[in-house]
Protein backbone atom coordinates (compact mmCIF):
# COMPACT_ATOMS: atom_id res chain seq x y z
CA UNK A 1 0.00 0.00 0.00
CA UNK A 2 2.99 2.30 -0.48
CA UNK A 3 3.42 2.63 3.27
CA UNK A 4 -0.17 3.75 3.97
CA UNK A 5 -2.52 0.92 4.83
CA UNK A 6 -5.29 3.05 6.30
CA UNK A 7 -6.03 6.74 6.40
CA UNK A 8 -6.83 8.39 9.72
CA UNK A 9 -8.72 11.23 8.06
CA UNK A 10 -11.59 11.64 5.61
CA UNK A 11 -10.36 11.24 2.03
CA UNK A 12 -13.67 10.93 0.16
CA UNK A 13 -13.73 14.59 -0.87
CA UNK A 14 -10.15 14.42 -2.15
CA UNK A 15 -10.70 11.22 -4.15
CA UNK A 16 -14.23 12.05 -5.31
CA UNK A 17 -13.17 13.72 -8.60
CA UNK A 18 -11.13 10.63 -9.50
CA UNK A 19 -14.12 8.34 -9.08
CA UNK A 20 -17.07 10.35 -10.37
CA UNK A 21 -17.83 13.45 -12.39
CA UNK A 22 -20.65 15.73 -11.30
CA UNK A 23 -22.80 17.82 -13.62
CA UNK A 24 -21.39 20.98 -12.05
CA UNK A 25 -17.88 19.87 -12.96
CA UNK A 26 -18.95 19.12 -16.54
CA UNK A 27 -20.71 22.48 -16.86
CA UNK A 28 -17.74 24.42 -15.52
CA UNK A 29 -15.35 22.43 -17.72
CA UNK A 30 -17.39 23.13 -20.86
CA UNK A 31 -17.73 26.84 -20.01
CA UNK A 32 -14.00 27.21 -19.47
CA UNK A 33 -13.26 25.24 -22.62
CA UNK A 34 -15.54 27.57 -24.59
CA UNK A 35 -13.69 30.65 -23.31
CA UNK A 36 -10.34 29.03 -24.09
CA UNK A 37 -11.62 28.11 -27.56
CA UNK A 38 -12.67 31.68 -28.23
CA UNK A 39 -9.20 32.81 -27.21
CA UNK A 40 -7.69 30.28 -29.62
CA UNK A 41 -9.84 31.77 -32.38
CA UNK A 42 -8.64 35.26 -31.42
CA UNK A 43 -5.03 34.10 -31.60
CA UNK A 44 -5.64 32.55 -35.03
CA UNK A 45 -7.20 35.82 -36.14
CA UNK A 46 -4.17 37.75 -34.89
CA UNK A 47 -1.79 35.29 -36.54
CA UNK A 48 -3.45 35.62 -39.94
CA UNK A 49 -4.05 39.39 -39.80
CA UNK A 50 -0.95 40.44 -37.88
CA UNK A 51 -0.36 42.47 -34.73
CA UNK A 52 -2.25 45.33 -36.33
CA UNK A 53 -5.34 43.64 -34.85
CA UNK A 54 -4.04 44.51 -31.38
CA UNK A 55 -3.73 47.93 -29.77
CA UNK A 56 0.07 47.81 -30.01
CA UNK A 57 1.58 50.76 -31.85
CA UNK A 58 4.51 53.09 -31.95
CA UNK A 59 5.81 53.86 -29.38
CA UNK A 60 3.75 51.38 -27.27
CA UNK A 61 5.22 48.15 -28.61
CA UNK A 62 4.52 46.18 -25.40
CA UNK A 63 1.06 45.97 -23.89
CA UNK A 64 -1.33 43.55 -22.26
CA UNK A 65 0.55 40.42 -23.32
CA UNK A 66 3.76 41.47 -21.56
CA UNK A 67 1.73 42.56 -18.54
CA UNK A 68 0.16 39.09 -18.53
CA UNK A 69 3.59 37.50 -18.82
CA UNK A 70 4.89 39.32 -15.75
CA UNK A 71 1.63 38.56 -13.90
CA UNK A 72 1.73 34.81 -14.56
CA UNK A 73 5.43 34.64 -13.70
CA UNK A 74 4.69 36.44 -10.44
CA UNK A 75 1.97 33.94 -9.49
CA UNK A 76 4.48 31.13 -9.77
CA UNK A 77 6.83 32.31 -7.03
CA UNK A 78 4.51 31.93 -4.06
CA UNK A 79 3.61 28.40 -5.08
CA UNK A 80 7.26 27.42 -4.91
CA UNK A 81 8.40 29.45 -1.95
CA UNK A 82 5.40 28.69 0.25
CA UNK A 83 5.77 24.98 -0.35
CA UNK A 84 9.58 24.85 -0.30
CA UNK A 85 10.23 27.16 2.64
CA UNK A 86 7.49 25.66 4.79
CA UNK A 87 8.80 22.19 3.99
CA UNK A 88 12.36 23.18 4.93
CA UNK A 89 11.35 24.72 8.28
CA UNK A 90 9.02 21.77 9.01
CA UNK A 91 5.89 23.90 9.34
CA UNK A 92 3.27 21.23 9.93
CA UNK A 93 0.33 23.31 8.71
CA UNK A 94 1.81 23.21 5.21
CA UNK A 95 0.88 19.59 4.53
CA UNK A 96 -2.61 20.03 2.99
CA UNK A 97 -1.62 23.01 0.84
CA UNK A 98 1.71 22.01 -0.70
CA UNK A 99 0.33 20.37 -3.84
CA UNK A 100 -2.17 23.16 -4.41
CA UNK A 101 0.75 25.61 -4.38
CA UNK A 102 3.13 23.50 -6.48
CA UNK A 103 0.56 23.04 -9.23
CA UNK A 104 0.04 26.81 -9.40
CA UNK A 105 3.74 27.25 -10.10
CA UNK A 106 3.88 24.80 -13.00
CA UNK A 107 0.69 26.05 -14.71
CA UNK A 108 1.39 29.75 -14.27
CA UNK A 109 4.83 29.40 -15.85
CA UNK A 110 3.25 27.59 -18.78
CA UNK A 111 0.90 30.50 -19.47
CA UNK A 112 3.68 33.03 -18.96
CA UNK A 113 5.41 31.36 -21.91
CA UNK A 114 2.14 31.35 -23.87
CA UNK A 115 1.84 35.13 -23.53
CA UNK A 116 5.38 35.64 -24.80
CA UNK A 117 4.63 33.47 -27.84
CA UNK A 118 1.41 35.38 -28.51
CA UNK A 119 3.15 38.74 -28.15
CA UNK A 120 5.76 37.83 -30.76
CA UNK A 121 3.28 37.86 -33.63
CA UNK A 122 5.59 35.42 -35.42
CA UNK A 123 5.84 32.50 -32.95
CA UNK A 124 7.86 30.44 -35.40
CA UNK A 125 10.78 32.78 -34.71
CA UNK A 126 10.92 31.88 -31.03
CA UNK A 127 13.74 29.38 -31.53
CA UNK A 128 15.89 32.13 -33.00
CA UNK A 129 16.64 33.18 -29.44
CA UNK A 130 18.47 29.88 -29.00
CA UNK A 131 19.74 29.56 -32.57
CA UNK A 132 21.35 33.01 -32.52
CA UNK A 133 21.92 33.73 -28.81
CA UNK A 134 23.32 37.01 -27.53
CA UNK A 135 24.76 36.66 -24.05
CA UNK A 136 24.40 40.37 -23.32
CA UNK A 137 20.61 40.24 -23.85
CA UNK A 138 18.31 39.82 -20.80
CA UNK A 139 15.84 38.13 -23.15
CA UNK A 140 18.18 35.15 -23.44
CA UNK A 141 18.66 35.13 -19.67
CA UNK A 142 14.90 35.13 -19.23
CA UNK A 143 14.37 32.25 -21.66
CA UNK A 144 16.98 30.16 -19.84
CA UNK A 145 15.76 31.02 -16.34
CA UNK A 146 12.05 30.52 -17.06
CA UNK A 147 12.62 27.15 -18.72
CA UNK A 148 14.93 26.04 -15.90
CA UNK A 149 12.33 27.12 -13.38
CA UNK A 150 9.54 25.35 -15.27
CA UNK A 151 11.55 22.11 -15.42
CA UNK A 152 12.45 22.28 -11.73
CA UNK A 153 8.84 23.07 -10.80
CA UNK A 154 7.49 20.07 -12.70
CA UNK A 155 10.03 17.82 -10.96
CA UNK A 156 9.15 19.37 -7.61
CA UNK A 157 5.46 18.79 -8.30
CA UNK A 158 5.97 15.19 -9.45
CA UNK A 159 8.28 13.81 -6.76
CA UNK A 160 5.91 14.27 -3.77
CA UNK A 161 3.15 12.72 -5.89
CA UNK A 162 4.90 9.35 -6.20
CA UNK A 163 3.64 7.87 -2.87
CA UNK A 164 0.08 8.96 -3.67
CA UNK A 165 0.34 7.44 -7.14
CA UNK A 166 1.43 4.16 -5.57
CA UNK A 167 -1.50 4.29 -3.14
CA UNK A 168 -3.99 4.83 -5.95
CA UNK A 169 -2.31 2.12 -8.04
CA UNK A 170 -2.58 -0.44 -5.25
CA UNK A 171 -6.18 0.43 -4.45
CA UNK A 172 -7.37 0.44 -8.07
CA UNK A 173 -8.77 3.97 -7.80
CA UNK A 174 -9.09 6.18 -10.87
CA UNK A 175 -6.56 5.26 -13.58
CA UNK A 176 -4.44 2.35 -12.25
CA UNK A 177 -2.39 1.85 -15.43
CA UNK A 178 -1.40 5.50 -15.50
CA UNK A 179 -0.51 5.42 -11.81
CA UNK A 180 1.52 2.24 -12.22
CA UNK A 181 3.61 3.90 -14.91
CA UNK A 182 4.11 7.15 -12.99
CA UNK A 183 4.74 5.53 -9.59
CA UNK A 184 8.08 4.20 -10.89
CA UNK A 185 7.83 0.99 -8.90
CA UNK A 186 7.48 2.77 -5.55
CA UNK A 187 6.26 0.45 -2.78
CA UNK A 188 6.85 2.54 0.31
CA UNK A 189 9.82 0.65 1.76
CA UNK A 190 11.93 2.44 4.33
CA UNK A 191 14.83 2.77 1.89
CA UNK A 192 12.65 4.18 -0.90
CA UNK A 193 10.95 6.61 1.47
CA UNK A 194 14.27 7.84 2.84
CA UNK A 195 15.69 8.43 -0.62
CA UNK A 196 12.53 10.15 -1.84
CA UNK A 197 12.38 12.51 1.13
CA UNK A 198 16.06 13.30 0.74
CA UNK A 199 15.64 14.18 -2.95
CA UNK A 200 12.56 16.29 -2.22
CA UNK A 201 14.49 18.18 0.45
CA UNK A 202 17.34 18.87 -1.98
CA UNK A 203 14.98 20.10 -4.71
CA UNK A 204 13.16 22.28 -2.16
CA UNK A 205 16.43 24.03 -1.33
CA UNK A 206 17.58 24.37 -4.94
CA UNK A 207 14.29 25.67 -6.31
CA UNK A 208 14.21 28.72 -4.02
CA UNK A 209 17.19 30.56 -5.60
CA UNK A 210 15.99 29.45 -9.05
CA UNK A 211 12.58 31.01 -8.39
CA UNK A 212 14.07 34.25 -7.06
CA UNK A 213 16.45 34.46 -10.03
CA UNK A 214 13.55 34.15 -12.50
CA UNK A 215 11.77 37.17 -11.07
CA UNK A 216 14.99 39.14 -10.84
CA UNK A 217 15.82 38.38 -14.48
CA UNK A 218 12.28 39.32 -15.50
CA UNK A 219 12.88 42.67 -13.79
CA UNK A 220 16.10 43.01 -15.82
CA UNK A 221 14.03 43.02 -19.02
CA UNK A 222 12.85 46.44 -17.92
CA UNK A 223 15.61 47.73 -15.65
CA UNK A 224 18.49 47.23 -18.12
CA UNK A 225 16.89 49.68 -20.55
CA UNK A 226 17.12 53.47 -20.20
CA UNK A 227 13.38 53.95 -20.43
CA UNK A 228 11.92 56.36 -17.83
CA UNK A 229 10.96 54.63 -14.55
CA UNK A 230 12.16 51.20 -15.76
CA UNK A 231 15.85 52.02 -15.32
CA UNK A 232 15.90 51.32 -11.60
CA UNK A 233 18.03 49.24 -9.25
CA UNK A 234 15.04 48.49 -7.02
CA UNK A 235 13.10 46.57 -9.68
CA UNK A 236 14.72 43.20 -8.90
CA UNK A 237 13.65 42.91 -5.23
CA UNK A 238 10.38 44.72 -5.99
CA UNK A 239 9.42 42.09 -8.56
CA UNK A 240 10.23 39.31 -6.06
CA UNK A 241 8.10 40.86 -3.30
CA UNK A 242 5.26 41.65 -5.71
CA UNK A 243 5.35 38.08 -6.98
CA UNK A 244 5.01 36.69 -3.46
CA UNK A 245 2.07 39.01 -2.83
CA UNK A 246 0.25 38.00 -6.01
CA UNK A 247 1.01 34.30 -5.68
CA UNK A 248 -0.13 34.02 -2.07
CA UNK A 249 -3.42 35.73 -2.93
CA UNK A 250 -3.95 33.36 -5.85
CA UNK A 251 -3.23 30.34 -3.64
CA UNK A 252 -5.81 31.51 -1.09
CA UNK A 253 -8.48 31.91 -3.79
CA UNK A 254 -7.80 28.47 -5.26
CA UNK A 255 -7.82 26.87 -1.82
CA UNK A 256 -11.19 28.49 -1.11
CA UNK A 257 -12.63 27.13 -4.36
CA UNK A 258 -11.30 23.63 -3.66
CA UNK A 259 -12.58 23.74 -0.09
CA UNK A 260 -16.08 24.60 -1.29
CA UNK A 261 -16.22 22.41 -4.41
CA UNK A 262 -14.73 19.27 -2.84
CA UNK A 263 -16.11 19.78 0.67
CA UNK A 264 -12.64 19.92 2.22
CA UNK A 265 -13.58 22.03 5.24
CA UNK A 266 -12.07 19.38 7.50
CA UNK A 267 -8.69 19.49 5.74
CA UNK A 268 -8.30 23.06 4.41
CA UNK A 269 -9.21 24.53 7.77
CA UNK A 270 -9.68 28.06 9.01
CA UNK A 271 -6.19 28.02 10.53
CA UNK A 272 -4.65 27.59 7.07
CA UNK A 273 -6.44 30.69 5.81
CA UNK A 274 -5.50 32.58 8.97
CA UNK A 275 -1.82 31.69 8.51
CA UNK A 276 -1.80 32.54 4.82
CA UNK A 277 -3.65 35.75 5.67
CA UNK A 278 -0.78 36.68 7.99
CA UNK A 279 1.70 35.90 5.20
CA UNK A 280 -0.32 38.07 2.81
CA UNK A 281 -0.40 40.86 5.39
CA UNK A 282 3.40 40.84 5.72
CA UNK A 283 3.87 40.77 1.94
CA UNK A 284 1.39 43.62 1.52
CA UNK A 285 3.40 45.75 3.94
CA UNK A 286 6.57 45.01 1.97
CA UNK A 287 4.92 45.91 -1.35
CA UNK A 288 3.68 49.17 0.20
CA UNK A 289 7.19 49.96 1.39
CA UNK A 290 8.70 49.33 -2.04
CA UNK A 291 6.07 51.44 -3.82
CA UNK A 292 6.67 54.32 -1.42
CA UNK A 293 10.40 54.09 -2.10
CA UNK A 294 9.88 54.03 -5.86
CA UNK A 295 7.45 56.92 -6.11
CA UNK A 296 9.12 59.16 -3.50
CA UNK A 297 12.44 58.88 -5.30
CA UNK A 298 10.89 59.39 -8.74
CA UNK A 299 8.86 62.43 -7.69
CA UNK A 300 11.55 64.16 -5.62
CA UNK A 301 14.15 63.52 -8.32
CA UNK A 302 12.27 65.87 -10.66
CA UNK A 303 13.82 64.26 -13.74
CA UNK A 304 11.50 65.53 -16.52
CA UNK A 305 11.06 62.28 -18.47
CA UNK A 306 10.46 60.23 -15.32
CA UNK A 307 8.15 62.82 -13.79
CA UNK A 308 6.03 62.87 -16.93
CA UNK A 309 5.43 59.10 -16.64
CA UNK A 310 4.72 59.24 -12.91
CA UNK A 311 2.27 62.13 -13.17
CA UNK A 312 0.39 60.36 -15.97
CA UNK A 313 -0.33 57.69 -13.38
CA UNK A 314 -1.10 59.96 -10.45
CA UNK A 315 -3.35 62.52 -12.14
CA UNK A 316 -3.25 61.75 -15.84
CA UNK A 317 -4.70 59.21 -18.26
CA UNK A 318 -3.77 56.25 -16.04
CA UNK A 319 -4.98 57.77 -12.76
CA UNK A 320 -8.20 55.67 -12.47
CA UNK A 321 -6.21 52.44 -12.78
CA UNK A 322 -3.45 53.70 -10.49
CA UNK A 323 -5.72 54.72 -7.62
CA UNK A 324 -7.79 51.56 -8.01
CA UNK A 325 -4.57 49.61 -7.53
CA UNK A 326 -3.35 51.69 -4.59
CA UNK A 327 -6.60 51.83 -2.64
CA UNK A 328 -8.09 48.48 -3.59
CA UNK A 329 -5.03 46.25 -3.64
CA UNK A 330 -2.27 47.94 -1.64
CA UNK A 331 -4.03 49.72 1.24
CA UNK A 332 -7.25 47.79 1.89
CA UNK A 333 -5.99 44.16 2.07
CA UNK A 334 -3.36 44.77 4.80
CA UNK A 335 -5.84 46.86 6.77
CA UNK A 336 -8.44 44.09 6.57
CA UNK A 337 -6.01 41.32 7.42
CA UNK A 338 -4.53 43.21 10.36
CA UNK A 339 -7.66 42.32 12.35
CA UNK A 340 -7.93 38.70 13.46
CA UNK A 341 -11.71 38.74 13.00
CA UNK A 342 -11.17 39.45 9.28
CA UNK A 343 -8.71 36.59 8.77
CA UNK A 344 -11.58 34.20 8.18
CA UNK A 345 -12.10 32.29 4.95
CA UNK A 346 -14.44 35.03 3.68
CA UNK A 347 -12.13 37.83 4.77
CA UNK A 348 -9.12 36.21 3.11
CA UNK A 349 -11.11 35.70 -0.10
CA UNK A 350 -12.07 39.38 -0.20
CA UNK A 351 -8.52 40.56 0.48
CA UNK A 352 -7.01 38.11 -2.02
CA UNK A 353 -9.47 39.07 -4.76
CA UNK A 354 -8.52 42.72 -4.31
CA UNK A 355 -4.83 41.83 -4.42
CA UNK A 356 -5.04 39.74 -7.61
CA UNK A 357 -6.96 42.44 -9.51
CA UNK A 358 -4.72 45.22 -8.22
CA UNK A 359 -1.49 43.41 -9.01
CA UNK A 360 -2.64 42.69 -12.56
CA UNK A 361 -3.27 46.43 -12.92
CA UNK A 362 0.15 47.11 -11.40
CA UNK A 363 1.80 44.91 -14.07
CA UNK A 364 -0.12 46.78 -16.76
CA UNK A 365 1.05 50.10 -15.29
CA UNK A 366 4.66 48.93 -15.27
CA UNK A 367 4.54 48.35 -19.01
CA UNK A 368 2.27 50.86 -20.70
CA UNK A 369 2.78 54.35 -19.14
CA UNK A 370 6.54 54.29 -19.71
CA UNK A 371 6.16 53.34 -23.37
CA UNK A 372 3.44 55.97 -23.79
CA UNK A 373 5.99 58.64 -22.77
CA UNK A 374 9.30 57.50 -24.31
CA UNK A 375 12.66 59.14 -23.76
CA UNK A 376 12.80 59.99 -27.47
CA UNK A 377 11.92 62.95 -29.70
CA UNK A 378 8.63 61.21 -30.39
CA UNK A 379 5.08 62.24 -29.60
CA UNK A 380 3.29 60.63 -26.68
CA UNK A 381 1.37 57.48 -27.50
CA UNK A 382 -1.72 55.80 -26.11
CA UNK A 383 -2.64 52.17 -25.89
CA UNK A 384 -6.09 50.61 -25.83
CA UNK A 385 -6.33 46.79 -25.88
CA UNK A 386 -8.58 45.37 -28.56
CA UNK A 387 -11.01 42.46 -28.41
CA UNK A 388 -8.20 40.17 -29.54
CA UNK A 389 -6.03 40.96 -26.50
CA UNK A 390 -8.93 40.78 -24.05
CA UNK A 391 -10.05 37.47 -25.56
CA UNK A 392 -6.60 35.89 -25.34
CA UNK A 393 -6.16 37.17 -21.77
CA UNK A 394 -9.52 35.69 -20.73
CA UNK A 395 -8.59 32.46 -22.50
CA UNK A 396 -5.34 32.18 -20.53
CA UNK A 397 -7.18 32.55 -17.23
CA UNK A 398 -9.85 30.05 -18.33
CA UNK A 399 -7.28 27.56 -19.61
CA UNK A 400 -5.36 27.84 -16.33
CA UNK A 401 -8.54 26.99 -14.40
CA UNK A 402 -9.39 24.26 -16.91
CA UNK A 403 -6.04 22.50 -16.51
CA UNK A 404 -6.22 22.86 -12.73
CA UNK A 405 -9.66 21.22 -12.73
CA UNK A 406 -8.48 18.50 -15.07
CA UNK A 407 -5.55 17.75 -12.76
CA UNK A 408 -8.00 17.02 -9.93
CA UNK A 409 -9.68 14.41 -12.16
CA UNK A 410 -6.46 12.39 -12.44
CA UNK A 411 -4.53 13.14 -9.24
CA UNK A 412 -5.43 13.99 -5.62
CA UNK A 413 -5.03 17.73 -5.08
CA UNK A 414 -4.20 17.13 -1.40
CA UNK A 415 -1.05 15.15 -0.64
CA UNK A 416 -2.51 12.08 1.06
CA UNK A 417 0.73 10.61 2.32
CA UNK A 418 2.00 13.92 3.71
CA UNK A 419 -1.18 14.51 5.69
CA UNK A 420 -1.09 10.94 7.02
CA UNK A 421 2.60 11.32 7.82
CA UNK A 422 1.74 14.41 9.83
CA UNK A 423 -0.78 12.39 11.83
CA UNK A 424 1.58 9.46 12.39
CA UNK A 425 4.93 11.16 12.91
CA UNK A 426 4.68 14.90 13.19
CA UNK A 427 2.77 15.06 16.47
CA UNK A 428 5.53 13.30 18.46
CA UNK A 429 8.22 15.25 16.56
CA UNK A 430 6.59 18.59 17.34
CA UNK A 431 6.21 17.63 21.01
CA UNK A 432 9.90 16.66 21.16
CA UNK A 433 10.96 19.84 19.33
CA UNK A 434 9.14 22.14 21.74
CA UNK A 435 10.16 20.06 24.77
CA UNK A 436 13.72 21.24 24.14
CA UNK A 437 12.56 24.84 24.59
CA UNK A 438 10.87 24.22 27.93
CA UNK A 439 12.60 24.87 31.30
CA UNK A 440 14.47 21.99 32.89
CA UNK A 441 12.58 20.12 35.60
CA UNK A 442 9.19 20.99 34.14
CA UNK A 443 6.51 18.72 35.52
CA UNK A 444 4.29 17.25 32.81
CA UNK A 445 0.61 17.14 33.89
Amino acid sequence: MAGVAKFSFEVDGILAPLQRTTWKFRLAWVALLAIAGWGAFAFFWQWTHGLAETGLNRPVYWGMYIGNFVFFVSISLAGTLISAILRIIHAEWRRPITRCAELITALSLLFAVVNIVVDMGRPERLLNVLRFPHGHSPILWDVISVNTYLTASIIYLFLPMIPDLAILRDRGIGWPRLYKFLALGYTGTAKQTAWLERIISIIAVVIIPIGISVHTVTAYLFATTIQPVWHSTIYGPFFVVGALYTGTATLILIMAILRKALHLEGILKDIHFNNLGLVLLAEGCLVTYFLICIYVIEITGQEPHILRVVMSEINGDFAPMFWTMIIGGILLPPILLAFKKMRTVTGCIIASSLVVVAMWIERFLIVVPTLSHPRLPWGDGMYHPTWVEWSITAACVAAFALLYMTFTKFFPIISLWEVQEGIDKAMPEVKHRYAELMPDGLETP
